[in-house]
């Protein structure tokens, strides 16, 4: 079974500093914004085909989407990152020491830590990134948060 928050422990002098979960909100905004990319091109795919019907896909992409967002959102809203001071711990063994971490991004909602081996890693759903980023970057230094 997959877990959903970090299950490795904790290593000497190692103190979770903060951790990182979805925010509700931003995960079904982020829905909401599929949802309505799904509709307008299903009802683009129509028109182009020449079918008269083309509200069906509106319907049809509104409800692929809704689908899956609601289903799928237990599993997502569950995911915990834990930031300590030494290393960045992810669902089940994802693990990164912060001295690994070479880059941290935003992509939409999510902050995408690549680690000096090319890793990518994605915290995703989250209310603000670059509040994220910055809790990061200053354990990183070895700052307080």
């Amino acid at each position: 079974m997959y877990a959903l928050t970090p299950t490795s422990p904790l290593a000497d002098n190692e103190t979770v500093i903060t951790s990182f979960v979805a925010h509700r909100g931003t995960y079904y905004r982020n829905g909401a914004w599929l949802a309505a990319g799904a509709m307008a091109l299903g009802m683009a795919i129509l028109w182009f085909m020449g079918n008269p019907h083309v509200w069906t896909g509106a319907v049809g992409g509104l409800l692929a989407v809704a689908v899956r967002v609601f289903y799928v959102a237990s599993d997502e809203l569950a995911v915990r990152w834990d930031l300590t001071n030494q290393r960045l711990l992810g669902p089940g063994n994802r693990i990164t020491a912060l001295s690994d971490i070479q880059d941290i991004k935003s992509l939409g909602s999510a902050v995408q830590v690549v680690t000096a081996t090319g890793d990518k890693h994605l915290i995703k759903y989250q209310l603000d990134t670059d509040a994220t980023k910055r809790q990061i970057k200053a354990a990183q230094a070895g700052d307080r948060i």
